[in-house]
């Protein structure tokens, strides 16, 4: 029987991530807030001085679940916040790209993002009950960076991600891209604020 080869990535941290067989033991937090402050939503393709990064998208999306959920419990809180987790390895492969590609690229997302759950005392894959309540918020999200960042106009950005929720205006307080260490230190510290809550 013949056994998938190891490929490696190699972390800042001096971590060595399997990309087929992630460890829990080799995710950093460090390495993630690293790695999405650097990757630019909607291919970089977004307007202001600095890219629009997955790690501030990340806190958006929390944002927008927190107004739909206040009350959510600390394991989901945690689950919205990694749910783009594995791009601080992969990138933020852009939905056209995903067309052309295939599937090929989500054995490894899922992998990566069982072992940061793993990592963090979450179940291996969210409830499907979970998983429509993060896309929910992320397409909110979406639609918003569209049409605040990328250049969607209105009615095209319903077209792709749905008519969108009410929501707060400060929720567009994290429309305004963030450098990028700025945006690696607050994802970081959000991270461990929800990991310290009992």
């Amino acid at each position: 029987m013949s056994k998938e080869p190891r490929v490696w990535q190699r972390m800042l941290s001096g971590r060595r991530l399997d990309l087929l067989d992630p460890s829990p033991l080799d995710v950093e937090l460090d390495d993630i807030a690293h790695g999405l402050a650097r990757v630019a939503r909607w291919n970089g393709q977004t307007i202001g001085t600095h890219i629009f990064s997955v790690a501030q998208h990340s806190l958006l999306v929390e944002a927008i679940a927190d107004h739909l959920n206040p009350d959510m419990s600390r394991a989901w809180r945690l689950a919205v916040l990694l749910h783009d987790a594995p791009e601080y390895v992969i990138g933020d492969i852009i939905s056209p790209f995903k067309v052309v590609i295939g599937d090929a690229y989500k054995t490894v997302e899922a992998r990566l993002l069982a072992a940061i759950h793993i990592h963090y005392g979450l179940p291996p894959e969210p409830s499907a009950i979970l998983k429509r309540f993060i896309k929910r918020a992320d397409r909110q999200a979406a639609f918003l960076e569209a049409t605040k960042l990328a250049g969607f106009a209105r009615e095209e950005a319903i077209k792709i991600f749905g008519r969108p929720e009410p929501l707060p205006r400060s929720i567009h307080a994290f429309l305004d891209p963030w450098p990028v260490t700025e945006a690696q230190e607050r994802f970081r510290a959000r991270v461990q604020a929800v990991t310290a809550t009992p």
